[in-house]
């Protein structure tokens, strides 16, 4: 998992996720990613901390997504996905970076699967709210 230091702290009531994470959902956000969120899921799977959901209006918009949450992850954290599934139809994209992962939809598979009713009772941050938060910490 993550070192504490590399973590966003719950301590503010926040859920705690990796800051790379939050890196990926902001990166999501410029390229237009669509109602980004950010479940925090330590407490419900032993083997990855936190889920980045964001969804695009075609397989170009997914491509996208995808290439420039990989860009600012590694520019900003200097980290690269430990391994990327479903480049080739891109409905879904499965970016594994080990203590998270980042989902990128269609829209019509996201409302299909719906991992945000799945884990439900996961915390969450939006993507307005990690926006948000950049902009005060700028």
């Amino acid at each position: 998992m993550t070192a504490p230091a590399e973590r966003e702290s719950a301590d503010n009531g926040r859920p705690d996720v990796p800051e790379a994470a939050l890196v990926a959902a902001r990166a999501a956000d410029t390229k237009l990613g669509q109602n980004t969120v950010v479940l925090a899921m330590g407490e419900f799977l032993g083997v990855t901390d936190a889920f980045v959901i964001t969804s695009g209006a075609n397989s170009r918009q997914v491509r996208t997504i995808v290439e420039e949450v990989e860009h600012q992850v590694k520019e900003s954290v200097g980290r690269s996905p430990r391994a990327t599934e479903g480049l080739r139809d891109l409905t879904w994209v499965l970016m594994d970076y080990g203590d998270f992962l980042v989902h990128v939809f269609q829209d019509e598979a996201r409302a299909y699967y719906d991992l945000e009713r799945l884990w439900g009772n996961a915390p969450r941050r939006s993507g307005d709210e990690i926006l948000s938060e950049q902009r005060v910490e700028d």
